[in-house]
């Protein structure tokens, strides 16, 4: 089970890796649902763990419609957080229709050899299983970061499920994030059959965006994961 959390500092990115955290997703303006990181502390991260480090690219928090000079930014953000040594890019851009934005997609892919997780932008797209079905033909997205359309991935796990489902035995995994918590973790595990987790406020102090990584909760949360790993290795063990 991989754990993924969300740092905006180094003292979250340095307490999620001793929490247990198998990655981080590095933002900047949590608040905002997260925007592109300052170069220096990309450079400062990726510097002080060991664990890969995950970078937003995303200019704006007014859409996930991006103009032509949008681009153009994300396009430099993309090569200096290569240079800086980040593990992945975050992004994704849709059209003013709410579609994937195609075009656009294919010109920040080119710009980098980096896998690609596509992010939450891929909650307003109402026809979720047609978007995912084309995004699996792309071999450089690895993951797509989803809630599965609803504002909490608790309330849409029939959905992450399915969406899950489409996925199994590609090379595109399903990242489900927003919403979870340490109480509910182990059951929506369970109930999705998912392989993964990215935790936010559910890690942080006080449960808020405004503070910092908790350690002591991600290893909770790491805790939790691996006993999943451990029932479901003792159920294979048995088949």
């Amino acid at each position: 089970m991989l754990l993924e959390v969300i740092a905006t500092s180094l003292l979250d990115a340095k307490r999620a890796e001793a929490g247990g955290a198998d990655r981080i997703e590095l933002v900047a303006d949590l608040q905002q649902g997260g925007l592109t990181p300052e170069l220096a502390l990309v450079n400062q991260i990726t510097s002080s763990v060991s664990i890969p480090v995950n970078v937003m690219i995303r200019p704006h928090a007014r859409s996930f419609h991006m103009s032509e000079e949008d681009i153009t930014i994300m396009l430099d953000s993309i090569q200096h957080v290569e240079q800086a040594g980040a593990n992945a890019l975050v992004f994704g851009v849709l059209t003013p229709e709410l579609k994937i934005d195609f075009h656009n997609l294919n010109i920040l892919l080119k710009a980098s050899t980096l896998p690609v997780t596509f992010h939450r932008a891929f909650d307003e797209v109402p026809q979720q299983a047609e978007a995912l079905q084309l995004l699996l033909a792309y071999k450089q997205i690895h993951t797509v970061l989803t809630s599965g359309g609803a504002s909490s991935a608790l309330q849409a796990v029939e959905q992450i499920r399915l969406l899950n489902d489409m996925t199994s035995g590609s090379h595109l995994n399903i990242l489900p994030g927003g919403g979870l918590t340490l109480e509910t973790l182990s059951s929506f595990v369970r109930a999705t059959g998912v392989r993964s987790v990215h935790l936010g406020t559910a890690v942080r102090e006080n449960g808020s965006v405004s503070d910092s990584v908790d350690q002591n909760k991600v290893r909770i949360a790491r805790s939790l994961l691996d006993k999943i790993n451990l029932h479901s290795n003792l159920k294979e063990e048995r088949v």
